[in-house]
């Protein structure tokens, strides 16, 4: 099973990741052409889990996936300070 994390660069190019749960999150764009003027969306698709749940997809607005990335950086970083709080405090150092 491939890794996620913050240790694990990207691949390049890359446009989806796996989650540490298994879950592969797609991000790409979509283009309806037919339409009149042609539609354009960012359609975000969460694959099946390990135990085979289906996934779910949406696609999204720029404006809509602008306020998404918005809102998940807000609470990553939330997520981040709520752990380094729960940290023990390291041991000052001795000179």
């Amino acid at each position: 099973m491939e890794k996620a994390g913050r240790d694990r660069p990207p691949p390049a190019g890359g446009t989806s990741l796996v989650t540490t749960c298994g879950r592969r999150i797609a991000v790409r764009c979509l283009r309806l052409a037919p339409a009149d003027p042609p539609i354009s969306r960012v359609a975000l698709d969460v694959g099946r889990d390990q135990g085979g749940e289906p996934g779910v997809w949406a696609a999204l607005t720029t404006d809509e996936a602008r306020d998404l990335a918005r809102l998940l950086l807000l609470h990553a970083g939330l997520a981040e300070r709520s752990t380094e709080s729960r940290e023990p405090p390291s041991s000052p150092s001795v000179p």
